[in-house]
């Protein structure tokens, strides 16, 4: 199995509206690429803080897409990207990092 990972940074000055993320651009996420045979899942989190308390997260919100394959993942993905990424406005400035990982161990 693959994840997916859409990581927002922590920048300070950055805008992140966990409402709307959570609240309208994740469903629309999830309805449209779960039309694919090969989704399998999604989370979502809010960072709250880093490893010393008090301190800020190094990222403010991570997505965590699961999917059969990478293919299966962009067979969903790529008819739907300028819509998905077109939203991004919305609820972000911050440019996302966006990592493929294989899932070797999940309990």
């Amino acid at each position: 199995m693959i994840k997916i990972s859409i990581l927002y940074p922590n920048n300070k000055g950055s805008r992140f509206d966990v409402s709307y993320y959570v609240e309208t651009h994740m469903p629309l996420s999830i309805k449209l690429l779960s039309a694919q045979s090969g989704f399998k899942g999604v989370s979502v989190e809010h960072g709250v803080g880093g490893a010393v308390p008090g301190s800020e997260p190094a990222y403010i919100a991570m997505c965590h897409f699961h999917f059969d394959s990478i293919e299966s993942f962009l067979e969903a993905f790529m008819p739907n990207a300028k819509v998905l990424q077109g939203d991004m406005p919305n609820y972000t400035d911050i440019e996302p990092i966006i990592q493929f990982n294989e899932i070797l161990l999940s309990h």
